[in-house]
């Protein structure tokens, strides 16, 4: 069992430091550069803040229900009740531990993509800065790797030593958040030249990557605003060590995702009005530090304030680390990971899941192999996260949706929608469909292996290998993560997660 040692303020920071919005947006300029251009950036930014903003206020009410670390397969499981009869297909389905069992394997592979897709971006501003300090030098595709692996013991030994310090940890990282934001801001708005406002609002890219009709460039330019945003569920994987989380918990996510969303559009419009010779940042390895270098025309001044990226982006990828253990941990406490007791072990004095930690640590290091073989399909494991973690929201707030229109909604917890809580679930699942017809898609055209998007492939496996591991030893181990929860409110009070 693990404490509760979490406050408001470090759990509302942990989400915010998490998603690193406007930072990972400097990061990952090069697909919005290729696909969908200023007018992307900008207006994706919107979309993306307000789809992202939903979504998490539709999983913050579940939060408020039913507080527990599986979240997404959890909920699956627990919402999927008692439907009427016109529902009665799904029913017979979503009741099954078969969906809920592959729910849950989708989440955690989600979630280490995540961290794949954090690492891969980091090494990409390591080669890019060896790049910009020294047009000599010659990338490999295992200098990534390394770097990958450098990028993965940091974490993993900040997780081991740093536990009892996250409190302040957090508070300092979400400080750092919003001071180097204006350290940027201000760096950038006094010493850069400005580009037209028809630049920055006007201009559509649909010349470079082969698709020219204007509304799909614009739509494959999304992932640098949506992918940012995306990850507001990792405080859910920290419940059991929060205070209160029923209050806390739905408040951390909704703030992170405003916050980050409003500082994410803040810096894109920023970056393009400080934006320089385009066709020099667009062939750019890493577009931010030529953008910095030709604000402050000076290459250290570029560095320092690109390192300002790299170091949110390293406390990001330790509060990802975090969760991911913890999701990893809470799986493996049902019964849905091959040899569940190993990775259900909690270090009594740490008090972290240390092989899960290991788990997720060693799984990534796996992965970080396939940028030796082939960037193009390592390029997709920055997509592949927003494809599986979407397709894990969609599932519980469908079937919480379903609840309400059937009016057999559970008893809400201290924060609750009300009578806007339909609209949002059903805005967010509209939104959740459309992000999944782009993101997967191919960015290049015509669609060859090496412009190929292998997010759905790879996806695809993730579905093989869970049910390959359901229908093996799967259905035998797993354990329902349900209580009963089939009463309207005030008609029952919420039974807590019980391992039936």
């Amino acid at each position: 069992i693990l404490q509760r040692y979490i406050n408001l303020a470090a759990i509302v920071n942990f989400g915010f430091t998490l998603q690193a919005g406007w930072e990972t947006v400097g990061l990952t300029l090069q697909y919005v550069l290729y696909n969908g251009g200023p007018a992307s950036l900008v207006y994706g930014a919107i979309l993306a803040g307000v789809g992202s903003t939903a979504i998490a206020t539709s999983l913050g009410e579940m939060a408020s229900i039913d507080p527990t670390v599986g979240a997404q397969y959890r909920w699956s499981a627990r919402f999927a009740q008692k439907w009427p009869e016109f529902w009665g297909l799904m029913q017979g389905m979503s009741r099954q531990p078969f969906l809920t069992a592959i729910l849950g394997w989708v989440t955690v592979f989600a979630w280490i993509f995540n961290v794949g897709a954090s690492l891969s971006i980091l090494s990409n501003m390591v080669q890019g800065l060896i790049l910009f300090h020294d047009p000599s030098y010659n990338p490999k595709q295992w200098h990534g790797t390394l770097f990958m692996y450098a990028f993965i013991v940091i974490p993993v030994l900040f997780n081991l030593v740093l536990r009892r310090t996250l409190n302040a940890l957090e508070i300092i990282g979400g400080i750092c958040h919003v001071l180097f934001f204006i350290v940027v801001i201000t760096v950038l708005s006094v010493t850069a030249e400005r580009s037209s406002a028809g630049f920055v609002f006007k201009t559509l890219t649909h010349n470079v990557s082969g698709w020219t009709n204007p509304g799909v460039a614009w739509c494959l330019g999304l992932l640098t605003t949506v992918f940012p945003i995306t990850s507001f569920d990792g405080v859910l994987h920290m419940i059991d060590e929060t205070k209160e989380p029923r209050k806390r918990v739905p408040k951390s996510m909704i703030i992170s995702v405003v916050l980050n969303a409003i500082m994410q559009f803040a810096f894109g419009i920023c970056i393009l009005f400080c934006f320089g010779d385009y066709d020099t940042v667009a062939a750019s390895g890493l577009p931010l530090v030529e953008i910095y270098y030709g604000a402050t025309k000076s290459k250290a001044g570029a560095t320092i304030l690109v390192l300002m990226h790299a170091i949110i982006f390293l406390i990001s990828l330790f509060n990802i680390f975090a969760s991911v253990s913890r999701l990893v941990w809470a799986f493996a406490r049902d019964k849905g990971l091959p040899f569940s007791k190993t990775f259900t072990y909690v270090h009594p004095t740490l008090q972290i899941p240390i092989p899960a930690l290991l788990l997720v640590a060693f799984t990534c290091a796996a992965l970080a192999l396939i940028n030796i073989g082939s960037t193009v399909a390592f390029t997709a494991l920055v997509s592949l996260p927003t494809v599986a973690l979407y397709i894990s929201y969609f599932i519980p707030i469908a079937l919480l949706t379903l609840r309400k229109l059937a009016g057999k909604h559970p008893k809400y917890g201290p924060f609750k929608l009300g009578r806007w809580g339909l609209p949002i679930n059903l805005f967010s699942l509209v939104y959740i469909i459309f992000v999944l017809i782009w993101i997967p898609f191919p960015p290049g055209k015509p669609v060859t292996a090496k412009t190929m998007n292998y997010a759905g492939p790879l996806f695809l496996a993730v579905i093989v290998f869970a049910l390959l591991d359901w229908f093996t030893t799967g259905k035998k181990r797993f354990v329902v993560p349900t209580g009963a929860i089939d009463l309207p409110e005030n008609d029952k009070e919420i039974v807590e997660n019980r391992h039936l």
